[in-house]
């Protein structure tokens, strides 16, 4: 991608041609500061005090653990939330946005976690949303918004049909769109929420490459992730927060992987997962020659899990894994196969039929079919176990709510108490609050799809610790996994997906990233 400028789609613009060389020279100068940022919901101080400076041309990785105050500081920076206390600079000029869109046009853009587009329109109707360029009629400029938009993307070096609907385009693709639209707008700071959550690693490595891109044109990144490797590979700097305070910030070079984790938990973590030390039994769990009747296809799936075992399922994205999980669970349509569990055929029709017979599923879109967004935590809870809580033959609140308390506790949930909506919720404490479900059915196969992602690395040791000491209660885990650290950090066997095969089964404890990554490739 050449240096140069790029293209000016709107108004006001606050980057010239000169100016962006400048910047690429000038990679000290501050662009964005905040000062004594505070802010409080209720007796709930969210932020306490926050200085930060953001340089040009550089990447500022934030960590923090969930709850830490990470998405609330973006909100207040955003204009989502006004501040209590504190100011906000923009190239030595202090501002003060009204909301997202003022925000994005003043030169501060945002690409968050959960894409929020139109996705029946084309990538030229999002591109442009909210102001289509019109000509001396009037009337929308359609020929116009496609030469802008082409010599954006030309210039980015991506190839995207501009005329196709956002929903045929990978989640990555997708990602892409966003930045160039934040990029159209003469972005001076754009913000990226664990952009890559849903990225292959050839997707990862793509993102990166645009990042490194958009370094040189002087264009500043915040980049909000858990995962420590992709902050050490693409951040010049990391801030670190806790508990609404700013407690580091360090160049990359000068800090290591131990050092944040202490930052971000208050505490040293010697190792990143617990001892698995469960002792697996007899076989409980049977699945024979397992297909689906829709695509995406599973092949003949063939395994068996041992009560108390902790049974990974590694493979690419797309490898069927989801759609295993899925099947047996009695959401996904079987074409062939049986499963057995204790023995007795439990080919589950439905959901409801898999959770009467001891069988939990928590999955991977949390927010979506997970939780209840617009309900308190109690609710959350205690959804999924009505029966439990009845006196007589109506439900008894002072049950519902000492059952939440409970789950609170376990899980060391972050929240002010059972009222909680849990949309207020981080997303690694609204993933625990779905844990907490499930634990009150106390399920005997507890079946998890990417049960940490999103979380940080103090929550998601807490999680390997309940999977763990689930497993030795004698509850059978399957868990899936794209981390590959993960997978071989907490299991006792790996199941390897290829392309909707099973393609082999490992001991952990004998196996190495080498295999996996092999088996994973066996069927492309």
């Amino acid at each position: 991608m050449r240096t140069g400028s790029l293209p000016s789609f709107g108004s006001g613009l606050l980057i010239c041609k000169t100016g962006v060389t400048r910047m690429a020279e000038a990679k000290d100068d501050i662009v964005l500061s905040i000062r004594g940022m505070c802010k409080s919901f209720g007796r709930n101080r969210v932020l306490d005090h926050i200085n930060l400076d953001v340089k040009r041309g550089t990447v500022m990785g934030l960590m923090g653990e969930n709850g830490a105050g990470k998405s609330t500081m973006m909100k207040c920076l955003f204009g989502t939330y006004q501040k209590d206390e504190g100011k906000i600079f923009l190239n030595g000029k202090e501002i003060s946005f009204s909301g997202p869109k003022d925000a994005l046009e003043n030169g501060i853009a945002m690409v968050h976690q959960e894409l929020n587009q139109c996705l029946e329109r084309s990538v030229i109707d999002n591109l442009f949303l909210g102001r289509y360029p019109v000509n001396s009629l009037g009337v929308v400029d359609e020929g116009q918004m496609k030469r802008k938009a082409a010599d954006l993307f030309r210039k980015l070096g991506m190839t995207v049909n501009l005329t196709q609907p956002m929903r045929n385009m990978s989640v990555s693709q997708r990602q892409m769109c966003e930045i160039a639209k934040a990029i159209s707008y003469d972005a001076q700071v754009i913000v990226l929420d664990e952009p890559t959550s849903s990225l292959t690693v050839q997707e990862v490595e793509k993102l990166f490459e645009m990042m490194r891109m958009l370094k040189a044109q002087g264009i500043a990144l915040i980049y909000i992730s858990h995962k420590m490797d992709e902050i050490f590979e693409i951040c010049d700097e990391v801030s670190v927060l806790r508990d609404g305070n700013l407690v580091m910030t360090k160049s990359t070079k000068d800090t290591d992987m131990n050092e944040l984790i202490s930052a971000m938990v208050g505490r040293s973590l010697e190792s990143r997962f617990p001892p698995v030390d469960n002792t697996p039994g007899d076989t409980i769990l049977s699945i024979q020659h397992l297909s689906t009747k829709y695509a995406p296809h599973l092949q003949d799936i063939t395994f068996d899990v041992r009560e108390g075992e902790i049974f990974g399922l590694y493979g690419l994205v797309g490898a069927g894994r989801t759609e295993l999980l899925e099947t047996i669970f009695g959401v996904r349509t079987r074409a062939a196969g049986r499963v057995y569990f204790r023995n007795r055929l439990m080919n589950f029709s439905n959901a409801h039929e898999a959770i009467e017979h001891g069988f939990a599923l928590i999955t991977e879109e949390r927010k979506a079919n997970g939780l209840f967004l617009k309900c308190d935590l109690t609710f959350n809870t205690t959804i999924a176990n009505l029966n439990q809580y009845k006196s007589g033959v109506a439900l008894s609140n002072p049950k519902m709510v000492k059952a939440t308390n409970k789950e609170i506790k376990i899980m060391h949930t972050k929240c002010m108490g059972p009222d909680d909506m849990v949309s207020s919720l981080s997303g690694g404490n609204q993933q625990k609050v779905i844990f907490g479900k499930w634990l009150e059915r106390e399920p005997q196969v507890f079946m998890m799809d990417e049960p940490t992602r999103g979380i940080d690395v103090g929550a998601k040791y807490e999680i390997y610790e309940l999977i763990i000491q689930m497993a030795k209660q004698g509850k059978t885990i399957i868990v899936v996994s794209s981390e590959m650290p993960e997978i071989l950090g907490i299991t006792n066997r790996i199941g390897v997906m290829s392309n909707g095969h099973l393609s082999g089964i490992v001991n952990t404890k004998d196996t190495n990233q080498e295999e996996l990554l092999r088996l994973s490739a066996k069927y492309l």
